[in-house]
């Protein structure tokens, strides 16, 4: 038995007068073979996911870099410092653009994030919702922004006046070919932690139909650090790569990482009852250093602790590292993701079978013990400081969605007035994570006789897209 790989092929498409955006299509091709020692089945699969790069992300990074951003510069590609220069010289001939580079310093400086680190980030989330230059238009009604991107957003005509004033398109594309090389630098790297992923789970990228998965690489930003998005269905992670080794210089652990949340985290959606019932686990994490997220909403707990116990299986695989293995689940556990320890030895019989974690992630959930896990969950002595997290995401999105689930389940059971209780209840939270557009989706008819009209579909895998939204008797039909 073989098995036989179709390896990504790199693609290049001309958009928006000449800006050239790469993108990667990753294709897997599986027939009869044996992976990990995991037996495959005869199928024929296509794997999909793009490695980018984004003039809308350079713009926004080169006028932060203008403003004084230099973390990592020394570990940075040359054309950060080229790009750097260039925008210096700008400047300085053209009173102009010194004075809208500017206006954005002023900008950044009068708001600073609360909390530490954040500066950045939350202008990397603003620019993920950014069309292209020089128009900078979001691309969400900005009601829809998340809260981090909307604090920012007033920056958007001070980028747009500081993209025309300093020439910055014809700086991107004088260095369009670098740019181009650090993706085909990556290809293989990316492809291999995505198609290995998938081989593990045997789960083929085309269950995930109408999602997106997108890598940004962008050396304008510090090495070393990655910003991770969960923006409804859809992950991106915005990177910058240093110099040395392909290891050291992109983070394919992090890459990896949130393509596993990309895949589990609807598979959480669609068995909220199973994850119910798992809640009262919830109350021995009182100690625990977690990120409030988890508080909110426990099956983003379950599912980290199904990351993490992946990671340790895979990440460290061979029975000479046994020991290493363990200490990773200790590690997690003791961070408060206390079913690591549960689904790292669920993964033992997992990898045994031909069924993919599509299927068999339901049965995971159903063997919890919670008599077990509680027992296990009071032994441990938690640690004083949070894991780092990978993927930034709302805090209440999840629990939002919970909810949404739970409507759905109380429609199933005919309860429409009690399922669309729950989705009012999302909609109309004034602390509202869920974008609008993404909450009405999950409304469903009430009994009476207003004019309907289809919401469109944008993907999801929720049954509730089939249905249909209520609207006031004034509505055209």
């Amino acid at each position: 038995m073989t098995l036989r790989f179709h390896w990504p092929k790199l693609e290049f498409s001309r958009q928006f007068g000449g800006s050239l955006k790469a993108k990667l299509h990753l294709f897997l091709l599986l027939t009869f073979g044996f992976v990990l020692g995991v037996a495959v089945p005869a199928c024929a699969q296509s794997t999909k996911a793009q490695l980018e790069v984004s003039e809308t992300i350079f713009s926004l990074a080169a006028a932060l870099n203008g403003c004084g951003y230099d973390a990592g510069l020394d570990n940075s590609v040359p054309v950060r410092q080229a790009v750097r220069s260039e925008i210096l010289q700008a400047t300085r001939k053209s009173p102009e653009a010194a004075a809208s580079l500017s206006a954005i310093c002023q900008f950044q400086r009068e708001h600073q994030p609360a909390e530490a680190g954040r500066d950045i980030p939350q202008y990397i989330s603003l620019a993920l919702e950014l069309g292209e230059p020089p128009a900078f238009k979001t691309a969400i009604p900005e009601y829809d922004l998340p809260p981090d991107a909307a604090h920012v957003q007033g920056v958007i005509p001070l980028l747009q006046k500081f993209y025309q004033t300093t020439g910055l398109h014809d700086i991107w594309l004088k260095h369009q070919a670098e740019y181009d090389a650090q993706v085909a630098r990556f290809h293989d790297p990316v492809a291999g932690a995505i198609t290995g992923t998938d081989l593990y789970l045997k789960m083929p990228f085309t269950s995930y139909a109408g999602r997106r998965f997108v890598v940004y690489l962008e050396p304008m930003l510090a090495p070393g650090q990655v910003n991770s998005r969960n923006y409804a269905d859809n992950y991106f992670l915005v990177l910058s790569p240093g110099t040395g080794s392909v290891e050291e210089a992109l983070r394919l652990e992090d890459i990896r990482h949130t393509y596993l949340h990309y895949v589990t985290d609807p598979l959480a959606l669609k068995h909220a009852r199973s994850l119910k019932r798992l809640e009262p686990l919830s109350e021995l994490i009182k100690k625990a250093p977690l990120e409030q997220s988890y508080r909110y909403d426990f099956a983003l707990l379950v599912n980290e602790s199904l990351i993490r116990a992946i990671e340790a299986r895979t990440l460290l695989a061979g029975k000479s590292n046994s020991e290493a293995r363990n200490e990773y689940v200790d590690r997690y556990m003791r961070a408060g993701f206390i079913l690591t320890k549960y689904f790292y030895d669920a993964l033992g019989p997992f990898e045994k079978e031909s069924t993919g974690l599509k299927d068999a992630y339901g049965d995971m959930l159903f063997n919890i013990s919670l008599e077990q896990e509680s027992k296990r969950a009071r032994n441990i002595a938690f640690a004083s400081e949070a894991a780092p997290e990978v993927v930034v995401r709302s805090s209440l999105a999840h629990h939002e969605r919970r909810l949404l689930d739970e409507a759905e389940a109380q429609l199933a059971t005919g309860d429409k007035a009690g399922a669309q209780k729950l989705a009012l209840q999302v909609l109309n939270d004034p602390k509202r994570a869920l974008p609008i557009s993404a909450a009405r989706r999950h409304i469903s008819s009430a009994p009476c006789r207003a004019p309907m009209i289809p919401v469109p579909s944008h993907g999801a895998t929720s049954i509730w897209d089939e249905f249909w939204t209520s609207r006031t008797p004034a509505t055209k039909r």
